[in-house]
C-alpha cells in the first residue's frame, strides 16, 4: 500500500493494520519534523481509500505549480484571500487545506469552508478525505472553528492533520485525534534516498536535511549559503568578533529584499547555534561541516550561557513572526542584546 515510502515504517504498518481490521480512525494527527513524509503518507492513505493516486499526488505542496499558487497569494489583499480560501482538490473527494497568506496561517475562512464541505457526500465510493497540512499554523479563531468539525465529523469523512509539534495545538484538538509520531530518517536511509534521487552534493544535503527527505530534495543550497553568510555575520557581530559596521550592509540588504522571509533566516540561525553548541561541548557531528574553521573560532569566543540566551531570544522572535514584525529591527535588537551579554 505504501510502496516507495521512505522511513517511519512503524507508522505505515499501524495504518495498514487499521485498514486491514476496518478500524481506521476518522481523525488522525501526524506530527514530526518538517519534510519527514507526513503529508506524503496522508496522500498515500487517501489514494488507498479513494483510488486515483495520480490525481491526489497533484495536491503535493512541494510541486512547482502549487508553490507558485501559495506564493502568489501572499500578494493578494486579505479581503481577496478571505473571499477565496485556499484549498487544493484535484481529486473531488480529497481536499488539502494549506497555510495561506504572508504569515502562512490556516485561516478561519478555511476552517469554515472545511466545515461546509465536510457535509458534502462523496462523489464516488463511501469516503471523503480532508488533509489540513500544518494545522499547528491555525490561528486561534481557526482552531476553535475546527473543533466544531472534530466534535461531530460526518460518517463519511476522514480528517488527517499534520503538525511539526503536536503540543502547539489546543489540547481539545489533540484529544480528538489518533496521534502518530514521525521521526527523522536514519543516516543510512537518507544516503540511500539521495543516491536514488540523484541529488547533487549528496553528503551535504544529508547533513543539512537532518533526516528529512523532503528537505533534502527541496533545499536550495545557493539560497541557503546566502542566508547562512548573513546569519554568520550576525553571530560574529553579536559575539563581538566583528564590528557592528560589518553587519550594517547585511542588514540593509535584508531590509531591501521582499522575498527573503525572516523565518527562513531563523531556521539557518538555529542550525548555526546548534553547531556552536556541539563544538563548544565537543558533543558530536555538526551540520555545517564546510565552514567548520569559522564555527570553531566563534565557538571558542562564546560561553554556553551566551548560546542559551541566543536560542531563547531567537525563540521569542520566532513567536513574533505571526505579528509581522520588521526583520531588520528584530535582528538588530538581537545583536545588541547579545553583545551586551
Amino acid at each position: 500500500m505504501f510502496e516507495r515510502f521512505w522511513g517511519n515504517t512503524g507508522v505505515a504498518e499501524a495504518l495498514e493494520q487499521m485498514l486491514a481490521q476496518e478500524r481506521l480512525a476518522q481523525t488522525l494527527l501526524f506530527s514530526g519534523p518538517e519534510g519527514v513524509g507526513k503529508a506524503t503518507l496522508a496522500r498515500r492513505l487517501g489514494a488507498r481509500l479513494l483510488g486515483h493516486a495520480g490525481l491526489i499526488e497533484r495536491d503535493d505542496l512541494s510541486l512547482p505549480d502549487n508553490r507558485e499558487t501559495v506564493a502568489s497569494r501572499e500578494r493578494w489583499p486579505s479581503e481577496k484571500r478571505n473571499e477565496d480560501p485556499l484549498l487544493f482538490a484535484t481529486h473531488a473527494d480529497f481536499v488539502t487545506f494549506a497555510p495561506d497568506g504572508p504569515l502562512r496561517q490556516i485561516s478561519i475562512q478555511q476552517t469554515r469552508l472545511l466545515k461546509d464541505r465536510a457535509q458534502y457526500l462523496p462523489n464516488q465510493g463511501s469516503r471523503r478525505v480532508f488533509l489540513i497540512d500544518h494545522v499547528d499554523r491555525a490561528n486561534d479563531q481557526a482552531a476553535n472553528s475546527l473543533l466544531k468539525t472534530l466534535e461531530e465529523p460526518p460518517d463519511h469523512l476522514i480528517l488527517i492533520m499534520t503538525a511539526e509539534n503536536a503540543y502547539d495545538l489546543l489540547p481539545t484538538i489533540r484529544s480528538r485525534a489518533v496521534p502518530f509520531q514521525f521521526a527523522p530518517l536514519s543516516r543510512e536511509v537518507m544516503h540511500k534516498f539521495v543516491r536514488e534521487r540523484g541529488l547533487d552534493q549528496p553528503e551535504r544535503r544529508v547533513l543539512l536535511a537532518a533526516g528529512s527527505p523532503g528537505l533534502a530534495i527541496s533545499l536550495d543550497l545557493d539560497a541557503y549559503d546566502k542566508r547562512r553568510a548573513a546569519m554568520l555575520a550576525l553571530l560574529k557581530t553579536a559575539a563581538g568578533t566583528a564590528p557592528f559596521s560589518a553587519w550594517l550592509p547585511v542588514s540593509e540588504a535584508l531590509g531591501r529584499s521582499k522575498s527573503e522571509k525572516l523565518e527562513f533566516h531563523l531556521k539557518v540561525l538555529y542550525e548555526l547555534l546548534r553547531d556552536l553548541l556541539i563544538l563548544s561541548q565537543n558533543a558530536g557531528e555538526i551540520r555545517n561541516e564546510d565552514i567548520r574553521p569559522e564555527l570553531e573560532a566563534l565557538a571558542a569566543k562564546v560561553e554556553f550561557r551566551w548560546i542559551r540566551k541566543a536560542v531563547a531570544r531567537v525563540d521569542e522572535i520566532a513567536q513574533l513572526i505571526r505579528r509581522n514584525i520588521q526583520k531588520t529591527i528584530a535582528l538588530d535588537a538581537l545583536i545588541m542584546e547579545l553583545r551586551a551579554a
